[in-house]
C-alpha cells in the first residue's frame, strides 16, 4: 500500500482460524490494519462505524454463508467493498457474489500478491473522485 493508507482497515470474516491468522499477518506486513472475526455474527455485533476499508469474506461458513452476509451488508447500508474468498471454484457462486456487489472472487489458497493487488485496487477506486454526470456549461 502507498503511504497514507497505512491505517487501511481490512475486516476478515472467516471461520478457519489458520486462514484468519495468515491473512492477518499478511495485512500487517503490508501496513494495513486487520480486524478478524470468526463468524459473521461477531462482525455484525462489532459493525465498524467507518465506511473506510474493505471486507475479506469467506463464502462457506456455518450458520451464515458469504452470500447471506452480503445481503445483510446491503440491508444495513454497509458500503465497504467486499473481496470474496472461496476454497471451491463454483461459477454460480462467483456470479451470485458479484451480483451482490463483490469486487473480487479469489480462490483459496489465495495468492498473497493477487490479494494485496485486489485490496489496493478497491482502496484506490473508493478514493477516486466521481465524474459528474451533468454537462458543464461552455463558455
Amino acid at each position: 500500500m502507498t503511504s497514507g493508507q497505512d491505517d487501511f482497515s481490512v475486516y476478515i470474516i472467516d471461520d478457519d482460524a489458520s486462514v484468519r491468522g495468515g491473512l492477518s499477518r499478511l495485512m500487517r506486513s503490508a501496513g494495513m490494519k486487520p480486524h478478524v472475526f470468526s463468524t459473521p455474527h461477531e462482525f455484525f455485533a462489532n459493525l465498524p462505524s467507518s465506511q473506510e476499508g474493505c471486507i475479506l469474506l469467506d463464502v462457506t461458513m456455518p450458520e451464515m454463508n458469504g452470500l447471506q452476509v452480503q445481503e445483510k451488508l446491503r440491508e444495513q447500508g454497509v458500503r465497504l467493498p467486499v473481496i470474496v474468498l472461496s476454497a471451491t471454484e463454483n461459477e454460480e457462486v462467483r456470479q451470485a457474489t458479484h451480483a451482490l456487489g463483490a469486487r473480487f472472487f479469489l480462490r483459496k489458497p489465495v495468492d498473497a500478491q493477487a490479494l494485496l493487488d485486489a485490496i489496493t485496487w478497491v482502496s484506490r477506486s473508493r478514493a477516486e473522485p466521481r465524474i459528474a454526470s451533468t454537462p458543464r456549461p461552455r463558455g
